[in-house]
């Protein structure tokens, strides 16, 4: 069964164009209730319960309050926490004994974008096959539980204090981050109350940016996906290191003293190399977009890698099959699953903190000489559903790509699960071939796409 709504990462669109509409939402508040009601065989008298967070989106509103109201009609409790990153919402669900978790967020994505995504009960990304579940539902009728049966709702005051000292318990207890001056870059985002005060707390003086969200300037030209800002505050403030999350606070983009600007390729590299200090690390999961440079120096290391489909949660679904415990997204998504059950932007940075204090010197030392091959990544937009796999003028321009590449180099070509974008990467180890025959490839797509 294919899912219509729901993406790599939740339902997610344009605030008020099909499917993130507050009637909408409603109604997946009520399927997702059902399903969870049939889910868990609670004892009777006893209502099944969410948590309920999101960024700081203004459309956020709207879409929690519909939320709850479709949960409320199916019999089903909520925990409101407000602005929350998407891995403390994991952690609160988990922590509380609650059925689910439900992000309002678009992650990434501009202010009038949003979406909804869940998190099962053990703290992860719902499998496919619930997902669809709540899918069907949502093109029922709504009903509604008997006045008697309504789901109640009440606020988790101290949902950011749990979360605050839930980070800084995944950084050793023996270290400390004193002297150090770190800028954090909270992209105006679900983080901005949050994260300052993790890295305060271990002693590190902090410098804020991207954390006066207003409701429309989450992620603009600040956080993870715009580390030009990162970069320009920590040489401005002569800063030890900058930290970058976005606006959800699942992804990490850091900055070095001199300027250097480390992707999730090379941050997930610099907590494997520390964790090989502490014994053998089983294998590395990356997905279809992480550097072939990264893959090089693992099987250096002797560390097994395989890559999943993009997306965390293909990401963590192989590392779970696995039985590893470290991977990522070249994006900035990095999984620690000794540390946490998702993909969390503070987690991960503590992780490359802690690697620094315990073995000293620099970032760029700490990745051992790493270098990234060059990626040239473009997109180019395609109506949703168009069928790109099937069209031979797109067939025929990356074979010729390919050709020419030989051995040096490789071409992947993917639909955006979030949005209407073929993602067109070229990568290699010469810079200059593989942006001539990046964009070379892209115009041969939009040309095929508006034909």
């Amino acid at each position: 069964m294919s899912r219509k709504y729901f993406g790599t990462d939740g339902v997610r669109g344009r605030v008020g164009e099909s499917p993130i509409t507050p009637d909408f939402a409603m109604r997946l508040g009520y399927s997702a209730g059902q399903v969870l009601v049939a889910q868990h065989g609670l004892p009777a008298g006893e209502r099944p319960a969410v948590l309920i967070g999101k960024d700081t989106r203004i459309s956020g509103y709207m879409l929690e309050a519909a939320l709850e109201a479709g949960f409320s009609a199916a019999g089903v409790d909520v925990c409101l926490v407000g602005p929350m990153p998407t891995p403390a919402v994991a952690y609160l669900t988990r922590a509380l004994r609650l059925q689910a978790g439900i992000v309002i967020s678009a992650s990434h994505n501009p202010y009038y974008d949003n979406g909804i995504k869940f998190f099962s009960a053990q703290g992860a990304k719902l499998p496919d096959v619930v997902e669809q579940a709540i899918e069907a539902g949502v093109e029922a009728p709504m009903g509604c539980v008997a006045s008697d049966r309504l789901g109640k709702a009440r606020r988790i005051e101290d949902a950011r204090g749990r979360y605050i000292e839930f980070c800084k318990s995944t950084f050793p207890n023996d270290l400390d981050l004193r002297g150090l001056k770190i800028v954090v870059d909270c992209a105006h985002g679900a983080a901005y109350h949050i994260a300052p005060h993790v890295f305060h707390e271990l002693g590190a003086e902090v410098i804020s940016i991207g954390s006066q969200p207003d409701g429309l300037n989450i992620n603009a030209a600040v956080g993870a996906t715009a580390p030009k800002a990162l970069r320009e505050a920590v040489l401005a403030q002569r800063a030890d290191l900058g930290i970058a999350l976005d606006g959800d606070g699942d992804r990490l983009v850091m900055v070095d003293q001199v300027g250097n600007i480390y992707d999730g390729d090379q941050l997930l590299y610099a907590i494997v190399r520390s964790r090989l200090l502490q014994g053998p690390v089983a294998g590395v999961v990356g997905t279809l977009m992480t550097n072939l440079a990264l893959e090089d120096a693992l099987r250096q290391d002797g560390i097994p890698f395989a890559r999943a489909a993009v997306g965390d949660r293909y990401v963590l679904e192989m590392l779970v099959a696995r039985g590893w415990l470290y991977g990522g997204e070249n994006s900035g998504h990095i999984l620690c699953l000794d540390r946490h059950t998702t993909g969390d932007g503070i987690v991960a940075a503590l992780q490359v903190l802690a690697g620094l204090r315990q073995q000293g010197g620099s970032l760029e030392a700490l990745l051992g000489g790493l270098r990234l091959y060059p990626q040239k990544l473009i997109n180019v937009p395609m109506p949703k559903g168009f069928p790109w796999r099937d069209s031979p003028a797109i067939a025929k321009a990356q074979q010729a790509v390919e050709a020419e590449l030989q051995e040096t180099g490789r071409v992947l070509l993917r639909a955006s699960g979030t949005e209407p974008l073929l993602r067109v990467m070229v990568e290699g180890r010469d810079e200059a071939l593989i942006t001539r025959l990046a964009e070379s490839l892209a115009a041969a797509v939009a040309t095929a796409v508006g034909a």
